[in-house]
């Protein structure tokens, strides 16, 4: 180590005089080289100045072979260089016979960017890029502005005028998905250029220019809606929503670009608008068409009952009716849920607007659709309450049954499904206030209970009629001595019996009072005007006779009072009630406007005979048929001069032969 070290400190000893020595040469040269720097200095500037001046001397052959090759942004770069030299220089001659033949040059160069600017046949881009050439020229930019919207409002129009060529009578409208396509392709896309363009070319017209921009995008995106309107109006009439919807999420979202390009406009806003009035004339749409749906139902309904039965073969029974109706109403409000529901996918651009996740669940779907329709359908049956004519109009009576089945059937079970169904498709985001599952409830009950009792006056009505006829056209008083019961009274039976078999078909049973073992033997030797002479007439001398008037209003004090039109109630055993009482009620009162021979009250009394052995299974509690027909028979005995009762046992071999 000892001679290493000696020999390194012998060789630093050596660089240090050898660089000594390089320093002082260094010197003697940069001593000999400082005149001759200075100069070459001094060569390199006036060089670079006669460059410039040779470019300047240059600059008008090489505009105008510019010019000539149609090179113009090169020519505009040119002139942008040499503009400041010579302006600053142009007291001089020279300079001066420069500039103005640069002027000239750029002049014509102006001149050829504004005729090829104004004949329009080259895109926005190149549009764009010509006035670009003339800002940088030196042309007035306000003027440029008016003339740029000028030519872009010619092109716009264009689009314009082809969308609406499609929509002319003579050539088929295209799809709608199709028309959407091109008018957000050709007009939106165009638009968007044109903001963009606009916006980068003119972005130091400040305020004033960006308001011109917006007005001309409202004026002429207005224009397009329009189109757009009058082509979604023709879609109105299809069931189907999923086209429909495609081609308004396209048409959103196509004018988001536009609409954050041009916010003072309002595109967004508007097409927002359209959207959601096009989903509000679907939901009316579907209203009308389950509107339709159920009166169609009801027409089957009317058709099956009307067909004439084939030999060996019945139609379908009332119950088979009721379930196709109720399936096929439920079936077209499920459709109906589930094409409105494709404006609420999530896929969907204008979902999560306010309107679809509020308004359009609540107030569009569930009131205005559903409740809308359940309201309807009730409003339509209840109208069959209100037909004229003394039996019904034109309705027949199978079908108010029908009905009030239906509305029954919809306040136990199905309001309460199709709402609990809907708000789950649709969760409701909006505190508006909702009509409630009880309330509608409630007004299908009345509907229901507003049938059933339209039921029961028509059924008794038509039962009445005949009753009425066969006393009005009747001569008592020289009818001959009974031997059987009048048809009439057999064909009472027979028509409350299929009534009976009809109600049942749709109603329970219900529930009657506990039956007497005698209701099927008891007969009439103890009717009213029996009892009166057995119970009053001993009662006073034969001198003073007493007034049967009198006795009957007596009698009629300590007997039960019958309401003939009380509230019916949704049982087979109800129903049949209120219909024999209406009939029977019909029968005392033409009774009470006839005068009977002795044989007319016989007939009376085995007609009422007949009508008590059949009539008290139907009703909830016979005494109600046993007090009518006593009536009855005491009202033709008031009305009888000679009032001589058929024995008991004679009436009984009557009606068992009848």
């Amino acid at each position: 180590m000892k001679n290493d070290f000696r020999k390194m400190e012998d060789e630093m000893d050596r660089l240090a005089t050898n660089m000594a020595v390089i320093t002082n040469f260094s010197a003697r040269i940069s001593a000999t080289l400082q005149d001759r720097h200075e100069r070459i200095t001094k060569l390199a500037g006036v060089h670079a100045l006669l460059r410039k001046l040779q470019f300047l001397f240059e600059l008008p052959s090489r505009l105008t072979k510019c010019v000539e090759l149609g090179a113009y942004g090169q020519a505009v770069r040119y002139q942008g260089r040499a503009r400041a030299v010579l302006q600053q220089y142009q007291h001089l001659p020279s300079f001066r016979a420069i500039q103005d033949d640069c002027q000239v040059i750029t002049a014509r160069l102006a001149q050829q960017l504004r005729q090829r600017f104004r004949e329009g046949c080259s895109g926005a881009p190149e549009q764009a890029e010509c006035v670009e050439l003339l800002l940088a020229l030196g042309e007035p930019a306000e003027e440029l502005c008016e003339e740029f919207l000028a030519h872009a409002r010619g092109r716009l129009e264009e689009e314009l005028s082809s969308l609406e060529t499609e929509l002319g009578p003579s050539p088929p409208a295209p799809d709608v998905l199709e028309f959407t396509d091109r008018g957000g392709n050709g007009f939106v896309g165009g638009l968007c250029q044109v903001a963009a363009a606009y916006q980068e070319l003119f972005a130091a017209q400040g305020p004033t220019g960006a308001q011109k921009l917006a007005a001309f995008a409202r004026e002429l995106g207005g224009r397009y809606f329009v189109l757009v309107e009058r082509r979604l109006a023709q879609e109105q009439g299809g069931s189907d929503n999923s086209l429909l919807v495609r081609a308004l999420d396209r048409f959103h979202r196509r004018l988001r670009a536009p609409g954050a390009l041009l916010a003072a406009a309002g595109l967004s806003e508007s097409a927002t608008e359209i959207v959601e009035r096009v989903a509000r004339e679907r939901l009316s749409h579907h209203l009308q068409g389950l509107r339709a749906a159920f009166l169609s139902c009801l027409t089957d309904v009317r058709q099956a009952l009307a067909a004439p039965r084939l030999a060996g073969k019945e139609g379908p029974s009332l119950a088979e009716l009721l379930a196709n109706v109720s399936s096929s109403i439920l079936s077209h409000i499920k459709a109906s849920l589930a094409s409105v529901h494709l404006f609420t996918a999530k896929e969907v651009s204008f979902s999560n607007k306010p309107y679809f996740r509020g308004e359009f669940c609540s107030q569009g779907v569930r009131e205005g659709l559903i409740v809308g329709f359940i309201r309807s359908m009730c409003q339509t049956a209840q109208s069959f309450c209100d037909s004229p004519g003394e039996k019904g109009g034109a309705t027949p009576p199978a079908l108010l049954l029908l009905l009030s089945r239906l509305c029954l059937d919809y306040e136990t079970a199905t309001i309460s499904y199709i709402l609990t169904l809907t708000d789950e498709q649709f969760l409701v985001q909006d505190q508006s206030p909702v009509t409630p599952v009880s309330t509608l409830c409630a007004e299908a009950r009345e509907t229901a209970r507003r049938l059933l009792t339209h039921y029961v006056k028509v059924q008794g009505l038509v039962i009445s009629q005949m009753l009425r006829k066969s006393v009005e056209t009747r001569d008592w008083l020289s009818t001959l001595e009974p031997r059987n019961v009048r048809a009439v009274m057999k064909r009472v039976v027979e028509d409350t019996t299929a009534i009976d078999v009809q109600v049942g078909l749709l109603y329970e049973e219900g529930v009657r009072k506990a039956q007497s073992s005698d209701s099927s033997k008891r007969t009439f030797s103890v009717y009213s005007s029996s009892r009166q002479q057995g119970r009053y007439a001993p009662s006073y001398t034969p001198s003073a006779p007493m007034d049967t008037n009198l006795l009957s209003n007596i009698q009629k004090l300590f007997s039960e009072r019958i309401d003939v039109f009380s509230p019916v109630e949704f049982n087979k055993v109800s129903v049949l009630t209120g219909i024999i009482k209406i009939s029977l009620k019909t029968l005392l009162e033409c009774v009470r406007l006839r005068t009977f021979g002795r044989f007319g009250l016989q007939q009376v009394q085995v007609d009422c005979h007949f009508l008590q052995l059949y009539l008290w299974r139907f009703v909830a509690d016979e005494e109600l048929v046993h007090l009518l027909l006593d009536e009855v028979v005491a009202s033709a005995a008031l009305r009888c001069p000679d009032p001589v009762p058929m024995e008991p046992s004679v009436v009984e071999v009557i009606c068992e032969r009848g």
